[in-house]
């Protein structure tokens, strides 16, 4: 802060507390010497430092942001939309909030994953209010589980302490070792409290391939009938999705006690993207880097993309999951 701005909010208070009603000179200056004091630490401070505190999320505006960065997930959108908005104008939640995202590689899942953090925080996923946890990286080691269930008890119980909506994102859990993931079951059940903690307004996010092929054989079998993918509910792709990822002994989620006691609250299918959602990942990706869009280099990057199956080529391989980096050898 200059001196030419001190001494102008130093002016402003004196006037507000000159104002002839008996509040005598030294309640007045150490009033004023106060408020000139906590301007300094805004505007040098606290309105740069990013708060833990409980805001309203617009639907309008989220409904936005889903719609322009996300592509060929009416589902996601739709459920991702009611649950965080609705979850986050609740004054008063019974439970975190939980999601378990399912799909093969490149459908959105982390994508959609930086949109609800971004419209919570303004520092998105490098918010320390939010914390992505990488199964391959952060629990690499099947003799350590052990050590690993009383890391993440210790890690979600510090930071909830310090903000009870924090987010939490784990990643890769079709490679998270079985049972690990049940260590922190008491934090996403219904309970006011915990040890002096309450958890009620966290969020827990799963990412995860498993049930990518039930999904992807569910969006063929409406292909075969006539049937549009937009046709698709989530009731299609619910019960089966559960049901394969509580039985598939490969997913951090097998036999898991959070789906036996169902608290994940859903459960969200990401369908295998088609050549028309890549073009549109393309004209995204270049109106985000250049501000403009070039139709010939949309068509290059979706042209070298691998699609199966081999007979059909309907569905990306990797999704949008390269777009970016092809787009880089093009500028």
């Amino acid at each position: 802060m200059n001196v030419k701005s001190c001494l102008a909010g130093f002016l402003l208070l004196s006037g507000l507390f000159h104002t002839g009603m008996g509040v005598s000179p030294t309640l007045s200056l150490g009033a004023v010497g106060l408020s000139v004091a906590s301007y300094y630490l805004y505007q040098h401070f606290w309105r740069d430092t990013e708060m833990c505190f409980q805001k309203k999320i617009g639907s309008k505006d989220l409904h936005l942001q889903l719609n322009a960065k996300l592509f060929g997930q009416h589902i996601a959108k739709t459920v991702v939309l009611s649950a965080i908005t609705g979850f986050i104008n609740n004054p008063e939640p019974k439970k975190p909030l939980t999601l378990s995202l399912h799909g093969w590689t490149g459908t959105g899942k982390n994508h959609i994953s930086k949109i609800i953090a971004e419209a919570i925080y303004k520092g998105g996923l490098r918010s320390k209010y939010v914390h992505l946890f990488v199964s391959t990286l952060h629990f690499p080691h099947a003799e350590n589980i052990n050590m690993y269930r009383e890391q993440l008890q210790t890690w979600i119980r510090g930071n909830v302490s310090l903000c009870p909506r924090s987010i939490f994102i784990f990643d890769e859990m079709d490679k998270m070792h079985p049972g690990l993931i049940d260590a922190i079951k008491p934090y996403l059940d219904y309970y006011d409290e915990l040890q002096g903690t309450s958890y009620q307004k966290s969020i827990f996010i799963f990412l995860s391939n498993a049930g990518g092929d039930i999904i992807t054989q569910t969006v063929m079998d409406f292909f075969n009938q006539g049937k549009k993918r937009e046709e698709i509910k989530l009731n299609d792709l619910d019960p089966i999705l559960q049901m394969q990822i509580f039985n598939n002994k490969k997913s951090g989620l097998w036999h898991a006690s959070l789906i036996e006691k169902h608290l994940i609250d859903f459960f969200i299918p990401f369908l295998p993207l088609e050549y028309r959602h890549v073009e549109m990942c393309a004209r995204e990706e270049l109106m985000s880097q250049l501000g403009l869009v070039d139709e010939d280099i949309v068509k290059k990057i979706t042209d070298e993309m691998t699609y199966y199956p081999k007979d059909k080529q309907l569905f990306s391989v990797k999704g949008c999951k390269t777009v970016a980096s092809k787009l880089n050898s093009y500028l």
